[in-house]
């Protein structure tokens, strides 16, 4: 019986894969379900999937819990610019366990001259993949839409503002959902091996665009200010975002932090995730839900979060707008 284990299994990721890989016929008692926190899963394990304690920085650990899985979905890690010893003690687990194939989560633009934090782990990641001797599939994932739900337009909607560095520079956002659906097709498919698939929306839009799309939907006016930077950083501090990752910590509903957002940005700005493709198309059989339609979706939500984003003094904002 041919088992597939599931990184991160109680993640947002990681709980819809394993909702979608049981709808589509795959019995819970094929899953391994990996996660720190085996209370958390205590629905699949009475439904009959095995819930494993597993985590990225117990590598002999891993070894334990992957035994027995035939394919691996790996979530990549949220301890961005820090991922690469986790990922590489899953890599290295995986081949002691006996895995064969791992299919893993990383992000569109996954270049070498890439400037984004969060992307120098997944090219990292994605060379360790292809020199571990073991089948692989990439899935270059867009941003995904919900940051926008979940973290950009309710800060827009409570400050009236986007300020950003990323200029007119475009990507295509997609929905997480959309997202597992692909690598749900590749767990229970075949021919997959050593693919790199784009996972994109259906559009490329600018951070601009975003703002615009933000205050026609919620009816708010949102002003869209550019900055460098000096600014970007500013702004976060004043949020009292942190610089670096720190593990389950999320502040105004950021659950990031500045040198990856920051980073992020100049890639935006410099057009290194102006990426388009139609892998998801192929892989699903339909089309990628568009940003529109997911903010649409959202609205109620947007709402609520802003009234929870507790802002700096006015002056102090209007100081890094300056910046």
């Amino acid at each position: 019986m041919r088992k597939i284990a599931i990184t991160g299994a109680s993640g947002q990721f990681g709980r819809e894969a394993t909702r979608l890989l049981i709808e589509g016929g795959v019995t819970p008692d094929r899953l391994i379900l990996l996660t720190r926190s085996p209370d958390r899963l205590a629905d699949r394990a009475a439904q009959g999937a095995d819930v494993r304690k597993g985590d990225f920085d117990d590598a002999d650990g891993l070894v334990e819990a992957l035994a027995g899985a035939e394919r691996m979905l790996m979530i990549s890690g949220t301890r961005v610019g820090f991922r690469e010893p986790q990922h590489r003690a899953a890599i290295e687990a995986a081949k002691r366990a006996g895995v064969r194939h791992i299919v893993y989560t990383s992000f569109i633009g996954a270049v070498e001259s890439n400037p984004s934090l969060a992307v120098m782990d997944h090219v990292i990641t994605e060379r360790m993949l292809r020199g571990s001797g073991l089948a692989w599939t990439v899935l270059r994932d867009a941003q995904y839409g919900e940051a926008v739900v979940e973290a950009m337009a309710p800060l827009m909607v409570a400050s009236g503002e986007m300020t950003s560095l990323a200029g007119d520079g475009r990507m295509a956002f997609v929905c997480r959902d959309d997202c597992v659906a692909a690598a749900v097709a590749v767990l229970q498919g075949d021919g997959h091996e050593n693919q790199v698939y784009q996972l994109t929306g259906p559009e490329l839009v600018s951070y601009r665009e975003v703002a615009a799309l933000v205050s026609e939907l919620t009816a708010t006016p949102v002003k869209f200010t550019p900055t460098d930077e000096a600014g970007l950083y500013a702004m976060f501090d004043a949020l009292s975002i942190p610089r670096q990752p720190v593990d389950d910590l999320s502040v105004n509903n950021f659950p990031w932090n500045s040198d990856d957002m920051v980073s992020f940005e100049v890639a935006v700005r410099d057009g290194d995730f102006a990426v388009i493709s139609d892998d998801f198309e192929r892989l699903t059989g339909r089309r990628p839900k568009s940003l529109r339609a997911l903010l649409e979706q959202h609205l109620e939500t947007i709402r609520t979060a802003a009234t929870r984003i507790s802002l700096p003094p006015a002056a102090d904002m209007k100081d890094v707008s300056d910046a």
